[in-house]
């Protein structure tokens, strides 16, 4: 899943985008609200997650522009002021949700996973498909009986593919939403990572469950259903 980080304190922006890769998350950062407004415009995100004190363009009128926009993407405002009417002008302004700094980073991720979750209700928190059961907040997967351990990576993707079962998903989508900007086209490493990952999905198992289209893209499904 794909994560906006708009923060111009570069040591706290810092902290936050490595807390939020270690939970699997790609995550672009901006660092300042003219920037930020540019990539949410021209990117597509799960979550964008807001400071409200930026330069050049501050928070609320960031928020406010990308409402005007017609984006949906959920946006968590970050702030240091606990004041109720600085949070109301932010959700009046667009905002889904905020947090008040200081902040602990696990909190921070289960604000962003309840905001994936709210504009698709009947998603739940745990999906079960295939015989896999897959856990975001535990980070805990299972096919059938057997517990599999996946890295951060391996995670994302298996997260992307168990939300769109039976579909077919594109190496560009893979690339959007497991890496950030940063991440080179050229590379095999999408390749790479799908084999990684059904190494440890499908070995042991008779029926595969990953497959690959060649030139298309790749599908988590099961083809005798």
């Amino acid at each position: 899943m794909r994560i906006l980080l708009v923060e111009d304190d570069k040591k706290l922006a810092a902290s936050i985008a490595k807390n939020l890769r270690a939970e699997g998350f790609a995550v672009d950062h901006a660092y300042d609200g003219l920037q930020g407004e540019e990539f949410a415009a021209v990117n597509t995100y799960d979550v964008i997650i807001l400071d409200i004190g930026l330069p050049l363009q501050d928070g609320w009128t960031t928020t406010a522009h990308i409402r005007r926009d017609k984006i949906t993407t959920p946006i968590l405002m970050l702030t240091a002021r606990d004041d109720v009417a600085d949070k109301v002008k932010g959700l009046n302004s667009g905002a889904d949700d905020y947090l008040t700094k200081p902040f602990h980073g696990a909190e921070l991720v289960a604000r962003i996973r309840a905001l994936m979750r709210r504009p698709l209700p009947v998603v739940q928190p745990v999906i079960e498909k295939f015989g896999i059961t897959f856990d975001p907040s535990s980070h805990r997967v299972k096919r059938e009986s057997k517990d599999i351990i996946l890295s951060a990576k391996e995670f994302a993707l298996l997260e992307l593919l168990m939300r769109s079962p039976g579909r077919i998903v594109s190496r560009e989508t893979i690339m959007e939403s497991v890496w950030d900007m940063n991440f080179d086209p050229r590379s095999n490493v999408v390749d790479a990572l799908v084999k990684l990952l059904r190494n440890k999905m499908d070995k042991g198992f008779s029926k595969p469950l990953i497959h690959t289209l060649r030139g298309i893209g790749y599908q988590l499904a099961d083809k005798n259903e």
